[in-house]
C-alpha cells in the first residue's frame, strides 16, 4: 500500500470533515468561498446519494426549498438550490410550477451537483480514527482510501486543527424484529431499501407496514397505488396514538429557529431528556397531504360500494417476531391502549421505523480520555456544537465539532434540514474566530422562556434623560 503524506504537521488543514451527507455538505459549500481556510471531507461512498431507498416519485421535503445548503446564511452563494435550477435551465420550468416544497429526488440530484463541483470533497475515503497528538498539538486523522470496488487501495492520515463529525444516522430495526431483518432471504426490509425491494415486496400476498410516521405513509401510499381494487390486502401499524400531522402551524415550526435551540441547550438536562421524548409530532408526524393523499386514494376504492382491504391501527407496538407455515412471518402485537394483545400473520415487513444518530464514540477512541460527558454518559456539546474537551486540546483553539450528534443538548432541530446553513455558519464563525457569516440575533417571534430585558427608554425620553 502507498503511504501518502497529506498536509504533514508543518502544514496542518484547518478542517477535516468525516462524512458527506446534507449537513457536511452544507459547511464545504459555505467554506468554500473563505480563502485561507484549507479544508477536506471525506465520505466512505463512491458519490453522494441521500436516502435513496426513499426516493418514491412524488414524495416531497418536508421544508421548504429555501432550506437547501446555503440559503438561510448565504442567500447569494455560487451554491443554492436557485443556481443550481439556473445551471440546468431550468429556472422558468421552476418558477411556473409553484413549489415551495421541491421532490426529493430534485433535492439528492441538487446536493449531488454540490458534492461533485467542490474540490474539498473526497469520496472514496473512509476514516478509521481520530487522535490527538500532545506534542504536535494538533489531530490525526487517518483514513484509507478506497477503490471503485471499495477495497482498500491506499492510507493517508491528514493534521487538522479542527475536525468536524457529520456521519449521519443509520436505519433503526426494533430488538423483536432485528432476527428476521438480518436473515437472508426474509421479507423484512427496512423503508431505507424499500425501493429496492418493491417488486418483491408487491408479489407478496400479504404486506404489513410497521411505523407511522412519514416514511410509513410514503411506503403504506405507494403500495396501495399499486395494489389492485379489493385485494389490496395491506396493514399499516405503529406505536403512535394517531396516524397524527406533523405541527406546522407557522409559530409551531419557530421550535426549528436558533432561538429554540439556544433556549434548549440552556435547560437543565432532565428537562431536555424530558422534552424530546415528549415533541415527537414536531418532525415524526406525517405531513398532512400525505395523510389527505391516503384517504383520498382509499375513499376511492369505496365508490363500488365495497371497503379496500386495508387494516390502519395506531398505538401499536411489536412484541416479538417469527417465522410460521415456512415462510410466513407472525407478528406478536400489543394494544397500548387497550392492554390487548394479539397474532398477526403477513407475508412481508416494511420496517418504517426511523433512524438513530450512528454512534461517534468508536471513531473517537483515541480521544477518549479527553472527552467530558453528562449525566447519562452522553457526550457534553457546547452552543457552537463543540465537544465539551479537557482543556490542554481547547487551549490550543483546537476542536472536534459535531453535526446532527447534538438532539440531547441542542433539541428537535438537530436533524431538521432547514438549520443546516445556520449551523454550518455558526461552526464557520467559531473555526475561523470572525464573522465570516453574520448571523441574525433573533429568528422567533415566540419568546422561548422568562428573559430579563432593559426597560426600553422612549425616544422622546432619551434626550430628557441625558439633560443634566
Amino acid at each position: 500500500m502507498n503511504h501518502p503524506a497529506l498536509h504533514t504537521p508543518e502544514a496542518p488543514r484547518d478542517l477535516v470533515g468525516i462524512g458527506i451527507g446534507p449537513f457536511n455538505l452544507s459547511l464545504a459549500a459555505l467554506a468554500h468561498p473563505l480563502t485561507g481556510l484549507d479544508t477536506v471531507f471525506y465520505e466512505q461512498r463512491p458519490r453522494f446519494h441521500w436516502h435513496p431507498g426513499l426516493l418514491i416519485d412524488g414524495s416531497r421535503l418536508q421544508v421548504p426549498f429555501l432550506a437547501d445548503l446555503v440559503t438561510l446564511a448565504d442567500p447569494a452563494s455560487h451554491w443554492s438550490f436557485l443556481n443550481y435550477l439556473k445551471t440546468r435551465d431550468r429556472l422558468f420550468p421552476f418558477y411556473f410550477a409553484e413549489r415551495f416544497h421541491i421532490q426529493r429526488a430534485e433535492y439528492d440530484a441538487y446536493c449531488r451537483w454540490v458534492s461533485e463541483n467542490l474540490p474539498a470533497v473526497r469520496c472514496g475515503h473512509h476514516v478509521d480514527a481520530v487522535r490527538w497528538n500532545p506534542e504536535l498539538r494538533l489531530f490525526e486523522v487517518d483514513f484509507t482510501q478506497l477503490d471503485a470496488d471499495g477495497e482498500a487501495e491506499a492510507v493517508g492520515r491528514a493534521h487538522t486543527r479542527n475536525v468536524v463529525l457529520g456521519i449521519g444516522t443509520a436505519p433503526h430495526v426494533p430488538a423483536p424484529l432485528k432476527p428476521l431483518a438480518d436473515a437472508p432471504g426474509v421479507p423484512v426490509v427496512h423503508a431505507a431499501d424499500y425501493l429496492d425491494h418493491r417488486d418483491t415486496l408487491l408479489a407478496a400476498g400479504h404486506i404489513t407496514v410497521v411505523g407511522s410516521g412519514q416514511s410509513g405513509a410514503e411506503v403504506f401510499l405507494d403500495l396501495l397505488r399499486h395494489r389492485r381494487a379489493g385485494a389490496e390486502r395491506l396493514h399499516w401499524i405503529g406505536r403512535t396514538e394517531a396516524f397524527a400531522p406533523m405541527e406546522y402551524s407557522k409559530l409551531g415550526l419557530e421550535h426549528f429557529t436558533p432561538d429554540y435551540m439556544r433556549y434548549f441547550h440552556a435547560l437543565a438536562e432532565p428537562v431536555r431528556d424530558r422534552l424530546v421524548t415528549g415533541q415527537w409530532q414536531l418532525h415524526k408526524g406525517v405531513d398532512t397531504d400525505t395523510l389527505a393523499a391516503i384517504h383520498d386514494e382509499l375513499y376511492r376504492r369505496t365508490l363500488d360500494g365495497g371497503w379496500p382491504d386495508t387494516v390502519l391501527t395506531p398505538g401499536v407496538r411489536v412484541r416479538t417476531a417469527g417465522r410460521v407455515a415456512g415462510s410466513r412471518i407472525e407478528l406478536h402485537l400489543e394494544h397500548l391502549q387497550q392492554g390487548t394483545r394479539t397474532r398477526h400473520t403477513t407475508d412481508a415487513v416494511v420496517l418504517a421505523t426511523g433512524y438513530r444518530e450512528r454512534p461517534v464514540t468508536p471513531l473517537l477512541t483515541g480521544l477518549d480520555p479527553y472527552l467530558r460527558r453528562d449525566g447519562g454518559e452522553r457526550l457534553r456539546i457546547d452552543e457552537q456544537f463543540r465537544l465539551d474537551l479537557d482543556p490542554a486540546i481547547t487551549a490550543t483553539g483546537c476542536h472536534v465539532y459535531v453535526q446532527n450528534a447534538e438532539r440531547h443538548t441542542h433539541g428537535v432541530g438537530a436533524p431538521d434540514l432547514g438549520l443546516a446553513a445556520w449551523r454550518s455558519a455558526t461552526i464557520l464563525n467559531s473555526v475561523t474566530g470572525t464573522r465570516s457569516y453574520p448571523l441574525p440575533a433573533r429568528t422567533a417571534f415566540t419568546t422561548f422562556g422568562l428573559e430579563r430585558r432593559r426597560p426600553q427608554i422612549p425616544p422622546s425620553r432619551q434626550v430628557e434623560a441625558l439633560t443634566p
